[in-house]
């Protein structure tokens, strides 16, 4: 049984997926814990796939957000925040960090993503990895969620840091209300499950 309250805050309460307060996560894992491409899922659903850039700004990223990419405290990162939609819904909220530093050299384009899908690049280099998830419970009002993407009901999410050409980037995705997928591994091809690196943990709540 899972024993934790949705958290309605800005900067959630991000946790390990073992952690014993999530003893009832199992019936969610298949979709939530899924370390392939969750753009090849929605593409291979069968609804037309669309990326909805709701902005793009240079920030100082929240607190849990500077630790688990080991950076200062008050350095800038470039934050992108898009809705991922199939057939015109909103199913997944997805927020990116990328430090200043990791736009440099071989990443500069991704300063530039405009509406293309920043899992499409992540999956298609070879020598990227990518830490175990951490999970948190939303409220459907939290103020993490833009208000247009705000719900009724609670709503799961999941992040991993990303190291692509030695360096690290930070990707949330949020599970919304329409999100209605099959389990990963029915009709979806698999290649992309392969580069999850316990080397990149991130550090702990």
């Amino acid at each position: 049984m899972i024993r934790v309250q949705p958290d309605s805050s800005a900067d959630p309460a991000w946790r390990s997926p073992v952690d014993p307060r999530l003893a009832g996560l199992h019936g969610l894992r298949p979709w939530l814990l899924d370390d392939g491409s969750l753009t090849r899922r929605l593409v291979a659903s069968g609804g037309t796939f669309r990326v909805e850039r709701l902005s793009q700004r240079w920030s100082t990223p929240r607190a849990s957000e500077a630790r688990v990419l080991a950076s200062g405290p008050r350095q800038q990162a470039l934050v992108r925040e898009v809705a991922l939609r199939l057939d015109g819904e909103a199913v997944v909220f997805a927020r990116s960090v990328f430090p200043y530093a990791s736009l440099c050299g071989r990443l500069a384009h991704l300063r530039k993503l405009q509406g293309s899908s920043l899992g499409a690049i992540l999956f298609s280099a070879p020598d990227m990895r990518r830490s175990p998830f951490q999970v948190a419970l939303l409220s459907g009002d939290s103020r993490y969620l833009p208000r247009s993407l705000r719900q009724e009901n609670s709503a799961w999410a999941r992040r991993s840091v990303f190291r692509l050409h030695g360096q690290r980037l930070l990707v949330s995705e949020v599970f919304l209300m329409p999100f209605r997928l099959r389990a990963p591994g029915t009709g979806v091809e698999r290649g992309s499950r392969r580069r999850v690196s316990a080397a990149i943990l991130p550090a702990t709540q």
